[in-house]
C-alpha cells in the first residue's frame, strides 16, 4: 500500500482547489493501487452543501464503476472525514479509510464538524432545526411498493 503517495496527491488535490476557490479538502478513491476518482471541496462554487471532497469523489467512483457499492476502494482524504462524508462513505461499502490532517486541524482553519458530531450523539431535542414526525396512513407505501419490485437492487 502506497498511503503516503495518496495523501500528498489529495494535498495537492486541496491546495490547487483552495487557489481556483474552493475549499482545502482532496480526496482520492484506490482499488487495486489504481485511482478511480477524486474530488475536492466545491461546496462554495457549486453553493452544493454536499459538495465535500469525499463525496464528490464518491459520486464520480461510483458513476466511473457503474456501482453504487465500492468494495475494495479505499478512501484517501487530505483531512478527517467529518460526518456526513463518513456515512456517505460507508453507504458505499468503501474498505478503508485514510486521512492526513484531522478534525482539529480542520477546526484550527475555521473548520469545526465537532458541533455535528455532539449533535449527533444527543437528543434531537438539542438539535438547531426541529425534526419531527407526522405518521400519515400511507407512510410506508413507498416501501411496499419496494419490496414489492422483483428486480430491486438492494444496497
Amino acid at each position: 500500500m502506497d498511503d503516503e503517495k495518496w495523501l500528498a496527491r489529495t494535498i495537492e488535490l486541496a491546495r490547487e482547489n483552495v487557489a481556483a476557490g474552493g475549499g482545502p479538502f482532496g480526496a482520492v478513491l484506490v482499488r487495486d493501487g489504481v485511482a478511480i476518482a477524486h474530488g475536492t471541496n466545491r461546496v462554495t462554487p457549486d453553493m452544493d452543501p454536499t459538495a465535500h471532497a469525499e463525496v464528490t469523489a464518491i459520486r464520480a467512483a461510483a458513476l466511473a464503476l457503474g456501482s453504487n457499492e465500492l468494495r475494495g476502494v479505499t478512501v484517501y482524504a487530505s483531512c478527517e472525514p467529518c460526518p456526513m462524508c463518513l456515512g456517505a462513505a460507508l453507504w458505499a461499502r468503501v474498505d478503508r479509510i485514510v486521512f492526513a490532517a484531522d478534525r482539529e486541524d480542520a477546526a484550527w482553519a475555521g473548520f469545526s464538524d465537532q458541533t455535528f458530531r455532539e449533535l449527533f450523539a444527543g437528543q434531537r431535542d438539542d438539535w438547531p432545526a426541529q425534526i419531527e414526525q407526522r405518521r400519515t396512513p400511507d407512510a410506508r407505501a413507498p416501501f411496499d411498493a419496494w419490496l414489492q419490485r422483483e428486480d430491486r437492487v438492494a444496497y
